[in-house]
């Protein structure tokens, strides 16, 4: 059990090594058990996976499936927008000291991962944050500009 759970981590922390701009192309099952640390914007969020007993990995974890607004566009509605889905993902994670990883994979940006995220119950936060429609789906490939609205 514990060298499979060590195989496990080794092949997960060489997945994150990619070339600048290139997303890995393995990926870890999971679940790998984490501890919520925050919430740092409407699609990502700071953890301390727990990989292996008495041993932690502290990693941003870009949510699987979703793009939210940035927090410091330049455009206003899409800033507001952005503190409504960080607001939201932090209403959610409210209380959630444990959450539950799979699918985790390299992300095109160095130092961080994508993964689905479940919360102790089952819930998804992703999904939660889709049906309320303040993300867009996301699938990894580049993103379309998309004028600022006149406020």
């Amino acid at each position: 059990m514990f060298r499979s759970a060590l195989t496990h981590v080794m092949i997960f922390l060489a997945s994150t090594v990619a070339a600048p701009g290139q997303a890995a192309s393995r990926q870890i099952d999971g679940p790998v058990l984490a501890h919520l640390v925050k919430v740092v914007d409407g699609d990502t969020v700071l953890v301390e996976a727990m990989p292996w007993p008495d041993h932690k990995v502290s990693t941003y974890v870009r949510l699987r499936g979703i793009d939210a607004p940035e927090l410091k566009s330049k455009c206003p509605t899409f800033r507001k927008a952005a503190l409504r889905a960080k607001e939201e993902l932090t209403d959610l994670m409210d209380g959630q000291d444990i959450v539950s990883l799979t699918a985790i994979s390299g992300d095109k940006y160095f130092g961080r991962v994508v993964a689905d995220l479940a919360l102790q119950d089952g819930m998804r936060p992703a999904q939660h944050l889709l049906d309320e429609g303040l993300v867009e789906p996301y699938q990894g490939r580049s993103k379309s500009k998309r004028p600022c609205p006149n406020d």
